[in-house]
This record gives structure tokens, C-alpha cells and sequence, in this order.
């Protein structure tokens, strides 16, 4: 099969079937799995790191050539902003479709049923249709929010096109990206089902909100293959937008969710794991 489909294959697998694990997750919601997923997000994050700071800048900066530290410099910022403001388009829009936010409701998710809106629900029954209209903007804005994680994939793909689908960083991070995706799903299907949806309804678009993954890595594998220019920007703008994701998400909901220090030891156990990975072939 064609690497491109390859790519654009694993990366539905990525996408849409992490936030539909999500989806599927929220319909059977336990209170008591904050620990598991807190662990789960900062193992990733350990994984994560390894890739990006051994693998995917060293190769940027060798890409880019005499302008490669420069360029490598300028992609990582770059795909960290755009991560970021796409974040904060997301925190803004879900804020304001609940009025929740109030001297004594902060808006740390300090909880796994925080974290996915579950509260959301417990504390306004009654608001039915705030719930199911934040669910719908929440879908919208975790699909925006996959384009330039997908690009990732794509980009870390394309720096080995001759490597096997199954091995190497494109698909280390494809399934990272992919647990990283579960409770964004969660945080679409819980007020999509709360504000009255049907629970197969809610995970299909869930699952759909994952569509875009897909269009990125196309992106970032095509841009990745034009050229070494073109591979430095892709990979340090993907690696960029993982710093983001990691240091901006997965890290501080795992340490807001379990107020412990296995969260760290996680992190670092994962970090080895990545070493292994990436070295160990």
C-alpha cells in the first residue's frame, strides 16, 4: 500500500478512534478512574517528550541545514502559538455556553469529571440545552483543534518515508496523539448525552470530531516530502505543537486529577520508554 494511505490510515485509527473511545468512555462514566487517567496522560507525556527533544527537533535542525537551528527555532514557536490560541478558543467558548463560572466554581478541572464536564451536568440538571450546545461547540473546536495535531503525524512520517507504517516516531506519536485524544472525546459525549442526545448519536459525532486528524497528517506529510526546508518547518512546527500539548495539557490535568507524586514518576518511566523506542532498534 502507498505510505500516503499508510499515513492517512493510522491516523483515522489516531483520531477518530481515540475520541470515539472517548465517546464511548463518557457513556459508561466512572468517578474513580482520575487516578488511571492521570497516569495514562503522564506516561504519554513522558513518550511524548522523548520523541520531540530526541528525535523530531535533532532532525529538523539537521534538515534546515545552515538555517536549521534558526528555522527549527521559529517552527517549534509558531506551532506552540497556534496550539495555544486554538486552546484558548476552546476554554473561552466552552466557559461561556455554561454559567458555572462564579466566585465559588473555579475553572480548574481538578477532576476527571471536571476535566469532561461531567459536573457540569451534576450541578445543572435543569440546563439541558446548555449542555448540549456546548457539547456541539466542543465538537467543533477539538475538530479544529486535530488539524495541526494531525500534522504531526504526518510530518514525523515524512522525515522517514522509507520505514514501515507500524515503526518509528510517525507512528510513536499517532499513538500517543490517540490517548491524547480519549478525553478530549469525553469532554464532547458527556454534555452532548447530558443535554439529551442519544448516547450512539453523541459518539458517532464525537468520534467524527477526530475526522480532521486525518486532513493534517495529508498536510504535514505533504509538506514534510517537498523538500529539506520543508521538512525542517513541518517537523519543528509539529514539535512545537506537542510541547503545547504537553506542557500546556496533558501534564497539568494528570497533576490536577491525582495530587501525587506517581503522576511524575509516570512521566519520566514514560520518557525511558521513549528513549527505548527510539534508540533501542
Amino acid at each position: 500500500m502507498n505510505m500516503l494511505l499508510w499515513v492517512a490510515a493510522v491516523t483515522a485509527i489516531a483520531g477518530v478512534g481515540g475520541t470515539g473511545i472517548g465517546g464511548l468512555l463518557s457513556a459508561c462514566f466512572r468517578k474513580d478512574s482520575d487516578r488511571i487517567v492521570s497516569l495514562l496522560l503522564s506516561f504519554a507525556s513522558g513518550v511524548m517528550l522523548s520523541v520531540v527533544c530526541m528525535d523530531l527537533i535533532p532532525e529538523s535542525i539537521q534538515e534546515g541545514k545552515s538555517s536549521g537551528l534558526w528555522l527549527t527555532i521559529a517552527g517549534i514557536l509558531i506551532g506552540f502559538a497556534v496550539i495555544f490560541l486554538l486552546n484558548h478558543i476552546i476554554d473561552k467558548k466552552t466557559n461561556h455556553e455554561i454559567p458555572h463560572i462564579d466566585p465559588g466554581h473555579p475553572k480548574t478541572a481538578d477532576g476527571l469529571d471536571e476535566l469532561i464536564h461531567f459536573d457540569h451536568y451534576e450541578e445543572h440538571r435543569k440546563s439541558r440545552r446548555n449542555l448540549f450546545i456546548a457539547g456541539v461547540v466542543m465538537a467543533c473546536a477539538i475538530a479544529l483543534h486535530n488539524l495541526p495535531e494531525g500534522m504531526v503525524i504526518g510530518a514525523a512520517y515524512a522525515a522517514a518515508p522509507a520505514e514501515d507504517a507500524f515503526t518509528g516516531s510517525g507512528f510513536i506519536m499517532a499513538v500517543i496523539i490517540g490517548l491524547h485524544n480519549i478525553p478530549e472525546g469525553m469532554s464532547v459525549a458527556v454534555p452532548l448525552i447530558s443535554g439529551g442526545m442519544r448516547r450512539w448519536k453523541a459518539v458517532l459525532i464525537t468520534a467524527l470530531s477526530g475526522a480532521p486528524t486525518i486532513l493534517g497528517a495529508l498536510l504535514g506529510y505533504g509538506i514534510g516530502v517537498m523538500g529539506p526546508v520543508a521538512l525542517c518547518l513541518s517537523l519543528s512546527f509539529a514539535s512545537g505543537a506537542m510541547l503545547y500539548v504537553v506542557f500546556g495539557e496533558l501534564l497539568p490535568e494528570a497533576i490536577l486529577m491525582w495530587r501525587s507524586k506517581l503522576p511524575a514518576f509516570a512521566a519520566v518511566i514514560g520518557m525511558l520508554a521513549g528513549l527505548l523506542i527510539i534508540f533501542g532498534g
